[in-house]
């Protein structure tokens, strides 16, 4: 589709850096996002706003609401600041960092860089624990119909909500496991990636079964690992034609509907929880018409 943000269709990059801003002046939100529009391609650059920026410019974004906060449930999922998300996709951590510089640059005055989380590719896709990451993901047409917005309209159509969470794995004690209770905890095989059907309910991937919802709660996953210093995990970004899969999904793995906890939180905890829209694309950049830019 010619009017998505091409990066969200595509496979992972090697290296990826996120940026994460908050407004600083909601007067010149106008200018800094019509400059920010013509930088965007797509493709090296994928962007995403959130709730409170369409909220500052006075329009709407149907189905984009907050993240919400399961912080008093049986495990903590938080909710944290940011208003304008940046995904730099590239090979090279230098001209990332570089790229990055130039959107802080345009995005000023209007929003104010809050958090910035360096990304990579390991192995062929694997999460930091060895573990094949996004083995359901749904591709070609179905990665379409899961992860795009059809038939709303100019200014929609093409566009995609994403979820976001940084995720922190205390590697230490995962490593500690023994192989069977490794597997145990995501429910596949480390070995063939094959899912193991005698696995707990509390297995991840029972938690997460996409088609066992009704309807089924398919979306699009582009998570990476992250590492700063010591500490290490994944980047969990996953694009959806609007929020409903992911809150699913989200509500099963945190117990909400059951009481059953995601194994995952036994060894890894969310740092973070954000929501955007991700615009479609236009003749010179981003379609910013839904904004009335």
């Amino acid at each position: 589709m010619e009017s998505v943000q091409a990066g969200i269709l595509q496979d992972i990059p090697q290296r990826s850096r996120y940026l994460t801003f908050v407004i600083k002046d909601p007067k010149e939100l106008k200018t800094a996002l019509t400059a920010l529009s013509h930088m965007v391609e797509g493709k090296s650059i994928v962007m995403g706003f959130g709730a409170k920026v369409v909220n500052a410019l006075r329009q709407d974004v149907p189905g984009l609401t907050t993240f919400p906060d399961y912080t008093q449930g049986p495990v903590s999922i938080p909710a944290t600041t940011g208003d304008l998300w940046c995904w730099l996709r590239g090979e090279d951590r230098g001209e990332l960092l570089h790229r990055g510089r130039a959107v802080e640059v345009i995005a000023d005055p209007a929003f104010e860089l809050h958090s910035v989380v360096d990304g990579f590719k390991y192995g062929s896709g694997l999460d930091l624990t060895g573990y094949e990451d996004g083995t359901e993901n749904p591709k070609d047409k179905a990665a379409i119909d899961a992860a795009i917005v059809q038939n709303k309209g100019q200014g929609m159509d093409g566009s995609s909500f994403v979820a976001i969470q940084q995720w922190l794995h205390d590697l230490n004690h995962f490593e500690s496991l023994l192989q069977v209770d490794q597997d145990a905890i995501i429910g596949r095989s480390k070995e063939d990636n094959h899912e193991i059907s005698s696995a707990p309910e509390s297995a991840h991937v029972k938690r997460v079964e996409q088609e066992d919802f009704d309807p089924p709660a398919f979306m699009l996953r582009r998570s990476m690992p992250w590492i700063e210093n010591q500490q290490a995990g994944l980047m969990f970004v996953t694009f959806g034609k609007n929020f409903d899969a992911f809150e699913t999904l989200l509500s099963r793995m945190s117990g909400q509907d059951d009481g059953i906890t995601d194994a995952l939180f036994s060894f890894s905890k969310p740092l973070t929880g954000n929501y955007y829209w991700c615009p479609p694309m236009g003749r010179s950049g981003l379609d910013l018409s839904q904004l009335k830019i």
